[in-house]
């Protein structure tokens, strides 16, 4: 059973996909090819951003919806999430990352390592997705 109404879960879930399948179609294969100040690099960081944005609210709002208490900042919500085991240790370990690099898009965009950004929107979306289904049914975390 989610801890979320089904049908804004599934309306958040398609909001994050939307993003995600944007990141996948503009990201270049290469992360060299990925260029500071271009449309493409744009609207990866956007996209994966706001994907990242939408999870991470997701997470702030599981630990007060499963009474975990509230959390003193977007990796304490997914740290929250690992000691109740409804996410696994290293899910956890990733989404702390994402939530920092939420933090550095929305306060430091002119540092952002495009290297760095290559890599989060080529292996990041896949625990994103993974954090979704575990807010359908957080048995399946434990």
């Amino acid at each position: 059973m989610s801890v979320f109404d089904t049908a804004v879960l599934a309306e958040r879930t398609m909001a994050v996909e939307r993003h995600l399948a944007r990141v996948v179609a503009r990201l270049p294969a290469s992360a060299s090819d990925l260029q500071p100040a271009s449309d493409v690099s744009d609207a990866v960081v956007l996209h994966l951003w706001q994907a990242t944005q939408i999870v991470i609210d997701l997470a702030m709002s599981a630990c007060l919806a499963l009474r975990l208490g509230t959390p003193s900042s977007y990796a304490d919500a997914f740290r929250k999430l690992q000691q109740a085991a409804i996410i696994d240790d290293g899910l956890a370990d990733r989404l702390v990352r994402a939530a920092g690099f939420r933090n550095i898009v929305a306060h430091a965009y002119e540092s952002l390592d495009l290297r760095r950004v290559h890599a989060a929107a080529t292996n990041g979306p896949a625990d994103l997705l993974r954090f979704l289904g575990r807010l359908k049914d957080p048995a399946k975390g434990r």
